[in-house]
């Protein structure tokens, strides 16, 4: 009954908000919020096109040389794509027509790559926050953006406030990657911004993933029928704006309510793919760190889903190091592998990169142990741009040729009172300091861990220890502060991994 009474009141206090892209009863001709003057279309894939008009009329799209026509639904809505179109920086018209006489043209309009970047607070660092990405800015050229406003539903919007701009993202990471992909595909970048500080994953998911995972059903349930949270967000969202800080803080911090204002009204605007710099929030326990692995896949298959398209890319970046353990940890050294520390969440992203078109981008080199905020975003950028140039730029065949990643575990072999750990991504294995690589160790069936002995043969790592005669298992960089040097030739970190873990 609670639910009910629930869904009513919202209703009744927010239909207006909550209606269509287009009121149809005006017999309205609109295009979906997302596209506007100075957009960027997505080259080499269809591309859909929505809206809403009168029921029953005809609706046609015309654009470069195309045009594609169909009928609205008995709701009103339409929707329709064009044929795949190459990147030009040559600015065209696109123009929607309806059968009674309506018109809409939205000009400026060029066609390259187009990519979301969502997250929380160190996706949304500023440009002006780290020196080296404001530098860039004199010589950004061809990058577009639309920046999602801050804000919160109930329900699934399919409309939001927003245009697109002949401008940076205001994102050190969203800017700096457009920077070098830009430079990689010789074409325009268009970045979606659409991120919130202190958000959770739960807060950017589909409500429909409680049927998928247990514990956010729980969330969603608990949310439901907490009254006293339900009336707070209602007249946050019915107040003034611009809101205080501490009630914007209050509503990012909400489940599915992200989602539902800041996500649902971009799709599927046809996207190459998704940045995703978020986890830090999902840290407070090992619970939810554990539970992120699966509730990181399940959100990536249901936004393909939403966007219709399986093949979607993803770029996880993964957290940096951070010295921050739980009150639950079993000791208080952030070196250790057996503390309770970012190493496992890193771990749960890293799972991620088993789905198809999913890449993790390694920063265990990078962060700082006190700061959650680190300022060393410039090689995010970078190395976002080299993963999806190689991984989405393939008629490209100097892509191919480019490392864009760093070493990743093949398998660990135990022999004669040593592991040998083989790597792909191994060419030219170095360190950065030409000493022994650090970061590893070693553990035997008693699970107890120390640090091991290193040296490199043959681009593999030999790891012996004079504490542990019959080493079973590895762990590197797997703690909240990790002293790693281990690279390739490219210069790329080693990603953190253990083999207690995997099957015999």
């Amino acid at each position: 009954m609670q639910k009910v009474m629930f869904t009513l009141l919202m209703i009744f206090l927010f239909g207006f908000s909550f209606s269509p892209v287009v009121n149809s009863a005006e017999n309205k001709l609109q295009i979906a919020s997302i596209f506007s003057d100075h957009m960027v279309l997505q080259q080499d894939l269809p591309i859909s096109v929505w809206g809403t008009s009168q029921v029953g009329s005809k609706v046609s799209v015309a654009f470069s040389n195309q045009k594609h026509t169909t009928v609205t639904d008995n709701n009103g809505n339409w929707q329709l794509q064009l044929s795949p179109l190459k990147g030009s920086f040559t600015p065209e018209t696109m123009t929607i027509s309806s059968s009674n006489d309506q018109k809409i043209k939205l000009d400026d309009v060029v066609v390259g790559e187009v990519w979301i970047a969502s997250g929380q607070s160190n996706m949304e660092m500023k440009v002006t926050s780290v020196k080296e990405i404001k530098a860039l800015i004199p010589t950004a050229k061809h990058i577009r953006s639309f920046m999602v406003e801050h804000t919160a539903s109930f329900t699934e919007e399919l409309s939001m406030q927003g245009n697109w701009q002949v401008d940076i993202p205001n994102s050190a990471v969203a800017f700096s990657f457009a920077y070098y992909l830009q430079q990689r595909a010789e074409v325009p970048v268009g970045i979606i911004l659409s991120a919130w500080g202190s958000s959770s994953i739960e807060g950017w998911m589909p409500r429909d993933l409680t049927s998928q995972l247990p514990y956010f059903a729980t969330i969603m349930d608990k949310f439901d029928n907490d009254t006293n949270r339900i009336s707070k967000i209602t007249n946050i969202l019915a107040g003034p704006k611009p809101r205080p800080r501490k009630d914007n803080l209050y509503l990012r911090r909400q489940p599915n309510i992200l989602f539902n204002a800041m996500m649902k009204p971009i799709a599927p605007y046809t996207s190459r793919g998704l940045v995703w710099y978020q986890g830090e929030s999902n840290t407070r326990s090992m619970q939810g760190m554990l539970k992120y692995k699966e509730a990181l896949q399940a959100w990536i298959k249901r936004y393909r889903q939403e966007w219709n398209n399986d093949e979607m890319n993803f770029m996880i970046v993964m957290l940096p190091q951070f010295g921050k353990l739980l009150k639950s940890s079993p000791t208080k050294d952030a070196e250790n592998p057996s503390a309770h520390s970012w190493a496992w969440l890193r771990e749960s992203q890293i799972a991620a990169s088993n789905l198809a078109n999913v890449s993790v981008v390694n920063t265990i080199d990078l962060g700082h142990p006190s700061d959650v905020h680190p300022k060393d975003k410039l090689p995010i950028g970078q190395r976002l741009a080299n993963l999806a140039a190689q991984d989405t730029l393939q008629q490209n065949t100097l892509q191919q040729s480019i490392e864009a990643q760093g070493p990743v575990l093949k398998n660990a072999v135990v022999s004669s009172g040593k592991i040998t750990v083989n790597f792909h991504h191994n060419h030219g294995l170095t360190t950065t300091n030409n000493e022994s690589p650090t970061g590893f160790w070693l553990a035997n069936d008693k699970q107890h861990w120390v640090k091991a002995n290193a040296k490199i043969i043959d681009n593999t790592v030999v790891l012996t220890s004079g504490e542990i005669t019959h080493p079973l298992y590895v762990r590197y960089a797997f703690s909240g502060t990790a002293k790693v040097n281990l690279v390739n030739r490219a210069g790329l970190p080693t990603q953190p991994f253990r083999t207690d873990n995997l099957k015999p």
